[in-house]
């Protein structure tokens, strides 16, 4: 099998790259610059800042068109970035499709120049608050901590449908007991479950077991049984499904290989490299012949001594 030398040999005789290899490489080290992402995550910042000034309906009046104006070069940004990623996967275009985030930006500004979308305002107004979860690929915290939700989404909805159980249960028998006598919070089942949704979070728990304790003293094992189940036991359930995913977002962020980069130089980098590597080679050869030569003369030949074998270049 050929060395690595062989190789850069061989890349040293080919002609020079394609132009869409160089395309790729030129874009590459525009995205991959700190300037740019600093730049990018700027304007999503000043994308944010100009939705809130948006709702001022005095500000609007007033500086309508430069808000307008501002808007527009937001988008101009966002689509020459995207356009420049698109450019630095020229040589792998199956790359780019793998990364979600870029899936994702690139959903965002092309949904941006759909007609449907620009005529209506209030999904127009929604595609440009998407733009704010794009400074997640900027901030590797906050990509951890979407990822980690996106991970626990399973886990979740095991949750829910264990929660949902739990308060139809109790809905159903707060119905029975305190159906009655408290019809506004427990007269359907539909109340009941509301209620008690409001309840986990131990807010009004102390009004709601005094009002228990006037229908049957009875009431205090219920609520005490439903606040350990509702708000220890499912909510500690629901953290630990979180962490768990965080952690394997985070060993996912560590484990990830960087991009591999498919033209390691120019071509005049890589000749240079091949010329170096051919000079050293020569170099040995030349050396390892000397050796020989030295050895041979230091010892001379004897009377049934077997010849000394021939030295082997380098192929």
């Amino acid at each position: 099998m050929p060395d690595q030398s062989d190789q850069y040999l061989h890349a040293a005789g080919q002609a020079p790259l394609s132009a869409r290899h160089e395309l790729a490489r030129r874009c590459r080290a525009v995205t991959d610059a700190r300037w740019f992402a600093l730049t990018v995550f700027a304007v999503i910042l000043a994308n944010a800042a100009l939705l809130g000034v948006e709702t001022y309906p005095g500000l609007v009046t007033g500086w309508r068109h430069w808000l307008r104006l501002a808007e527009h070069l937001c988008l101009a940004v966002f689509t020459v970035e995207i356009l420049l990623r698109l450019a630095s996967h020229a040589d792998r275009p199956r790359e780019f499709w793998k990364d979600p985030w870029n899936v994702f930006d690139l959903a965002v500004v092309v949904c941006a120049f759909l007609p449907a979308v620009r005529e209506n305002t209030t999904v127009l107004r929604l595609l440009r608050l998407a733009r704010v979860l794009r400074t997640a690929r900027f901030l590797p915290q906050l990509r951890i901590v979407l990822v980690a939700v996106g991970r626990s989404l399973p886990g979740t909805l095991s949750f829910l449908l264990v929660g949902g159980l739990l308060l139809y249960v109790y809905a159903m028998v707060a119905w029975v007991f305190f159906g009655t006598s408290d019809p506004e919070h427990y007269g359907s089942v539909g109340r009941a479950v509301l209620t008690l949704f409001l309840l986990m979070t131990l807010d009004g728990i102390g009004d709601a077991v005094r009002a228990g304790l006037e229908v049957s003293r009875w009431s205090l094992v219920y609520y005490a049984s439903y606040v350990l189940l509702a708000s220890f036991v499912l909510v500690n359930v629901l953290i630990g499904v979180v962490l768990t995913s965080l952690e394997e977002a985070r060993e996912l962020e560590r484990d990830e290989p960087p991009a591999p980069s498919p033209v390691p130089g120019g071509p005049q980098e890589r000749r240079q490299l091949a010329q170096r590597i051919a000079t050293a080679r020569r170099a040995l050869d030349d050396l390892e012949r000397e050796l020989e030569r030295d050895l041979a003369q230091a010892r001379p030949a004897e009377a049934g001594d077997p010849p000394l074998p021939a030295p082997s270049g380098r192929s």
